[in-house]
């Protein structure tokens, strides 16, 4: 019994490698159809670098002229801006008559309560 076993692992390895076998054969057989697909379409497999523009020294020099006069502009318009009002003060006189009124309207409602 334990010798019958012992075969039939045996054999269901050797199966299983023959298995192995054939399923890198065929991994192989579509790496040759994928190079041949991708040398029919005339890509590579890494796309080749893309070649970034130069600009000119001419060109550089007219973006910064144009963002130092956009800057200037904004700069000159925030300096520009009229000056905040000066908050008004309260006379003396003033702060007194309040200060009388308040007192009067809170006495009024304490006799109020009474």
């Amino acid at each position: 019994m334990l010798l019958n076993a012992v075969k039939e692992l045996q054999a269901a390895k050797k199966k299983i490698a023959s298995q192995i076998k054939g399923l890198v054969a065929e991994s192989k057989k579509i790496d040759g159809a994928i190079k041949a697909l991708s040398g029919l379409s005339g890509s590579s497999a890494a796309p080749a670098p893309v070649e970034r523009r130069k600009m000119s020294a001419a060109g550089r020099k007219a973006i910064a002229a144009a963002a130092r006069a956009r800057w200037a502009k904004v700069k000159g318009k925030a300096s520009a801006t009229k000056p905040a009002k000066k908050k008004r003060t309260m006379s003396a006189a003033a702060r007194k008559a309040l200060s009388l009124a308040a007192k009067a309207r809170w006495a009024k409602i304490k006799a109020a309560k009474k």
